[in-house]
């Protein structure tokens, strides 16, 4: 796999920086896309990445990402759509522009991006997408409206870009895990202990893992190594999935 190329969106950190992690040691060229520029320079000043600040809410940033990309490496071989956000809120107080910003950063700049590195991707004759979506996009759960509407959509746009690529070499995946050991998740602590109740340190056992068969967070380097292995010529012949890691979740 040397001498590839992948951009990674949300790669400063939790499962985007483990991912770059292990692509940069299969010898593949790392460019890590995030909003927070500091952690970001220095997380890809650590693996030997390259980082590009990138606002995904902007379109014309997503195309920047990608032609930036293009200009110094010459191809992209690999995108990672992995740039999340948690929101709760009921529906009738979810405020519109969190809704509209929530879709943007995980549905809209997935599909720009996607589209964005297709030319390359079909150029050369391979190319490997892979959508970090969630369990929430297989199973609903209150309070998270914009989050299971993008993750949801998410899987349709994996399944058309499968359809669309296979005769090209180019596949298409989406990952669903459960509960990830992130600050991304960190933040829902509080929320969910006043939704329910609870003291927070209570949330994770009798809220995240309540249905799960593990009773323990998944490491964002367990998503990692599935990620690792979609990326790899091994998996030519695997487009078009959902992949759960789930803690046994969907099991019953």
């Amino acid at each position: 796999m040397e001498s590839k190329v992948a951009i990674i969106t949300g790669g400063a950190g939790g499962i985007g920086q483990a991912t770059a992690k292990k692509l940069v040691e299969e010898g593949i060229q790392v460019v890590l896309a995030d909003l927070d520029e500091n952690r970001g320079r220095r997380v890809a000043e650590e693996l030997g990445a390259w980082f590009h600040l990138t606002d995904l809410v902007e379109r014309g940033q997503c195309q920047r990402l990608v032609q930036a990309t293009l200009e110094r490496f010459g191809r992209v071989d690999i995108l990672v759509n992995n740039a999340g956000l948690q929101h709760m809120d009921l529906i009738e107080n979810f405020p519109e522009k969190t809704w509209d910003t929530m879709l943007e950063v995980m549905l809209t700049a997935p599909f720009l991006l996607t589209k964005y590195v297709w030319p390359s991707m079909k150029k050369s004759g391979w190319g490997r997408i892979v959508n970090i979506a969630s369990i929430q996009g297989l199973v609903a759960s209150p309070f998270k409206a914009a989050y299971v509407t993008a993750k949801s959509g998410l899987l349709g746009l994996t399944r058309t870009a499968a359809l669309e690529g296979g005769e090209h070499g180019i596949t298409a995946n989406a990952l669903c895990p459960a509960y990830v050991d992130t600050p991304l998740i960190s933040g829902q602590l509080e929320d969910q202990a006043a939704l329910h109740n609870i003291p927070k340190e209570e949330v994770p056992a009798k809220i995240f893992l309540k249905s799960t068969a593990i009773k323990r967070m998944i490491q964002p380097e367990e998503v990692a190594g599935l990620v690792q292995y979609l990326c790899s010529d091994a998996a030519g012949a695997v487009t078009g999935a959902s992949w759960t890691i789930d803690l046994g979740f969907t099991a019953q």
